[in-house]
């Protein structure tokens, strides 16, 4: 069973989002909360393997509470999801950034809900070719993207590409096919990519790979 919280400040979003995520019975609601504030108490309380968090909430926004769940060491087994009615690029960006493992805008159709619950909480992250195109286009001229700004300097040429690989929003199974690799050794490059970087999830490292220029915005 995965243990989800709500924090969205919509009473009507929330009820809505209990009844599509827990339709198939492998997906259940633990708690909800209608401010970030109160959403990070309630995720400190109840430990739950995904929060679904939406970004602009009073008291404290999405961003802000999916960066101090991030940063909170007994945390390290919650995965965020932000959710959002505004398809905005840079707030794509700033969740990815704080740690978010996905993004979904509210008018996701049920069964993609549930299955980006699932692998959230499976720990893959949740970011399509399509969306880190669009994001990082958008937040190009702000990020100031450069070839390289020394992070790479001890990647080998493996571990370049397939951090290219997953800067581009690819799966294991995608990377392993792109480079001719058995699906175990390409799940074994990214994890030494996480640990190099001493990065959370995949997140992490597709803002590495774009901050860095290595993948570039419509590369």
């Amino acid at each position: 069973m995965i243990r989800i919280v709500l924090v969205d400040d919509q009473e009507l979003v929330r009820t809505g989002l209990r009844t599509l995520a827990e339709n198939d019975g492998d997906i259940k609601v633990v708690g909800e909360a209608a401010t970030g504030l109160s959403g990070l108490s309630r995720v400190r309380e109840l430990r739950p393997d995904v929060v679904l968090m939406d970004i602009r909430m009073p008291e404290m926004d999405g961003l802000e509470a999916t960066r101090r769940i991030v940063a909170d060491s007994d945390l390290g087994a919650v995965r965020v999801l932000v959710l959002t009615t505004f398809d905005e690029d840079d707030h794509v960006f700033e969740a990815i950034r704080a740690g978010a493992a996905g993004y979904l805008l509210k008018d996701i159709v049920p069964e993609e809900l549930r299955r980006s619950i699932r692998t959230v909480a499976g720990g893959d992250a949740l970011l399509s070719p399509s969306v880190t195109a669009t994001v990082m286009r958008a937040v190009a001229d702000r990020l100031h993207l450069r070839t390289d700004d020394g992070r790479l300097a001890s990647l080998t040429t493996r571990e370049r590409e397939v951090l290219e690989q997953v800067g581009s929003g690819h799966t294991n199974d995608e990377i392993a096919q792109a480079l001719h690799l058995s699906p175990a050794t390409a799940r074994t490059y990214v994890s030494r990519l996480l640990t190099k970087f001493g990065a959370r999830d995949r997140s992490a490292l597709v803002v590495l790979a774009y901050e860095t220029g290595l993948v570039r915005p419509g590369g």
